[in-house]
C-alpha cells in the first residue's frame, strides 16, 4: 500500500468549480445500480449524493439523506448518475490521450507500457488514475523495472522474450510490488509450473493477473485462479489439444503457434470442444477482458472514429496503426518489394489483406457468441491506442460491441465499472456508494435503457472535483 500511495498514480484535475472543505452535492438524479454483474436493477431515483473529500460520504433518497447547509449543490433532476468508467487494459502515452480518456468518462486506466502503447505519461495532468500493470516471469524490455540498473541485464530480451529463474520473478514481484503495480501480465512464453506459482503469490500479495497465455495451457491458468484472460483473439488457443499445445512450451511464436491460431479460429463456433471450454470459463473465477475494440473496424457497422470529438486530442504518430483520417477504416501495410508493382496491384493485395483481417475477426466473434453462451463474466477494456482502438473514445465502442454480443446495457455497464471491484477487490472505485472515491458521470438519458446513452455526458466528476469537460478538449500542445 505504501508503493500504491507514493508512485503518482493522479495528477490534479481541470476544475470547473471549487470544492476543497466544502461538501459537493449531486441532488435529484437517478442513481444506476451496477451491482452484482449487473444483474441486479435496484436504481434509486431522485437520489442524494453527498461528497466530501474526494469520497462518497452519503449516497440515498431525498428523504433520508439531508444536504448540508452552504453544500456546492448541482441539480442533477432528470438525469442519470453512473460511476466513474474503467478501462481495464490500454496504453496512455500523452496528455492528449489523457484529456480523451476524461472527457469520454474514463476515469481510471489500468495501464500497460510495451511497443505498441509506448511508454506511461506519468506527467500528464489532467489524468485518470493510472493502475500499472506490469509483465511478470519473463525478459521484458518495457517492463516497468527494466531501466532500473539492477534490472536492466536480467529483464532484456534477445531474439525473444525468456522465462526468468525462480530466484529472480521472487525478486521481481517484490520489485515490482514496491513500485505500485495493481496488475500482473502473465505473457506468451510463461510455461505452466511458473504459471500457478505466480498466481497463487500475487494473491497472497493482493494482485491482481491478467493471462496472455500461450505457452501455458488455458486449463492451467483456469484452474490456478488467474483473474482475467486478455483479447478475444487469444483466449480461444483454451481449444486447442494437448498435440497442438505441447509444441508452444519450446517456442511460442512461429509454425507451432501458427497451427495453434488457425486450429482455434476455424472451429466451428457450435463445436463440443468449444461449448466445453465455454463451461469451463464461466465454472472458474476468471473473467474475459475481449478487447473487442481492437477489431472494432474489422467487424461489421464501424464508423470513422476520428470524427468523435475526443479524436481532435489525439496525435497519430502517438498510435499503432491508427485508421486513415478520412475513411476512418484501417490501413494495411505496404511492403517495400510491393511499391514496384503497379497501383492497381498494390491496391488489389492491400484489399485482399483488409478481407483476411476481416474474415478473422469475425471467426473470432463467432467462438464469442458461443463462450457468452455459457455466461462468462466479462469486463470492459479498450486495448488503445492500438490497431484503430482509440483511448477514450473506444471504450464505449466496447460497450456497444459488448451489447451487441448480448450483455444487457446494464451488464456492459457493470463491465466497466463495479465488475472491477467484484473481481479485483478494487473496493474503491465501480460505485456510487459511501467510501467509493468520487468519480462520477452525470448523464441525459437512461444508460440501461441503451448503451449509447452512457456517452451523452453533461457532468464528470473525479476525486471529488468537477471538471471542464469542454476544457479538456482545448490541448495546449
Amino acid at each position: 500500500m505504501a508503493g500504491v500511495l507514493a508512485w503518482p498514480q493522479t495528477q490534479p484535475p481541470v476544475l470547473l468549480k471549487g470544492s476543497g472543505s466544502t461538501p459537493l452535492v449531486l441532488a435529484g438524479g437517478t442513481l444506476v445500480d451496477v451491482t452484482d454483474w449487473g444483474h441486479s436493477a435496484k436504481d434509486l431515483r431522485d437520489a442524494v449524493v453527498i461528497v466530501r473529500d474526494g469520497r462518497i460520504a452519503e449516497a440515498g433518497s431525498r428523504g433520508a439523506v439531508s444536504i448540508p447547509k452552504g453544500a456546492q449543490v448541482i441539480d442533477c433532476t432528470g438525469k442519470y448518475l453512473i460511476p466513474g468508467l474503467v478501462d481495464g487494459f490500454a496504453g496512455m502515452n500523452s496528455q492528449g490521450q489523457a484529456n480523451a480518456n476524461l472527457y469520454m468518462g474514463v476515469t481510471t486506466v489500468v495501464a500497460r507500457s510495451d511497443y505498441r502503447r509506448g511508454s506511461i505519461d506519468f506527467t500528464a495532468n489532467p489524468s485518470p488514475h493510472l493502475y500499472l500493470v506490469d509483465s511478470i516471469g519473463t525478459t521484458d524490455n518495457w517492463s516497468l523495472l527494466a531501466k532500473r540498473p539492477e534490472w536492466a541485464l536480467r529483464l532484456r530480451e534477445s531474439t525473444r522474450p525468456a522465462e526468468l529463474s525462480p530466484e529472480d520473478t521472487v525478486r521481481q514481484l517484490a520489485a515490482t510490488a514496491r513500485l505500485g503495480t495493481r496488475v500482473l501480465w502473465l505473457g506468451h512464453d510463461l510455461t505452466a509450473a511458473n504459471t500457478q506459482w505466480i498466481i497463487a503469490h500475487a494473491h497472497q500479495m493482493g494482485l491482481a493477473t491478467y493471462g496472455e497465455f500461450v505457452s501455458t495451457p488455458y486449463k492451467v491458468g483456469i484452474e490456478a485462479g488467474v483473474d482475467a484472460l486478455l483479447h478475444m483473439s487469444r483466449y480461444e488457443l483454451g481449444v486447442i489439444p494437448d498435440e497442438i499445445q505441447q509444441p508452444l512450451v519450446e517456442n511460442s511464436v512461429g509454425t507451432a503457434a501458427s497451427a495453434a491460431y488457425d486450429y482455434s479460429e476455424r472451429l466451428p463456433p457450435a463445436d463440443l470442444h468449444l461449448r466445453s471450454y465455454a463451461r469451463l470459463l464461466a465454472a472458474h473465477h476468471a473473467a474475459l477482458m475481449p478487447t473487442f475494440s481492437l477489431f472494432y473496424l474489422q467487424l461489421p457497422g464501424h464508423r470513422n472514429l476520428w470524427r468523435e470529438p475526443a479524436a481532435r486530442l489525439l496525435d497519430p504518430a502517438r498510435m499503432f496503426q491508427p485508421p486513415d483520417r478520412a475513411s476512418g477504416e484501417l490501413v494495411y501495410p505496404v511492403f517495400a518489394w510491393m511499391r514496384r508493382l503497379p497501383a492497381i496491384t498494390q491496391r488489389w493485395m492491400e484489399d485482399g489483406q483488409r478481407k483476411k483481417a476481416d474474415e478473422s475477426a469475425m471467426r473470432w466473434w463467432l467462438i464469442n457468441e458461443t463462450i457468452f453462451s455459457a455466461n462468462p463474466h466479462y469486463l470492459a477494456a479498450s486495448g488503445a491506442p492500438v490497431n484503430g482502438a482509440m483511448p477514450g473514445i473506444s471504450m464505449h465502442t466496447e460497450l456497444e460491441l459488448l451489447v451487441r454480443l448480448g450483455l444487457s446495457p446494464r451488464e456492459a455497464l457493470a463491465a466497466a465499472t463495479n465488475n472491477y471491484a467484484i473481481q479485483f477487490g478494487w473496493n474503491e472505485l465501480g460505485q456510487i456508494a459511501p467510501g467509493r472515491r468520487a468519480d462520477i458521470l452525470i448523464v441525459d438519458a437512461d444508460p440501461t435503457a441503451n448503451i449509447w446513452n452512457v456517452r451523452l455526458i453533461s457532468g464528470i466528476v473525479m476525486d471529488g472535483n468537477v471538471l471542464d469537460r469542454d476544457g479538456l478538449l482545448n490541448l495546449k500542445r
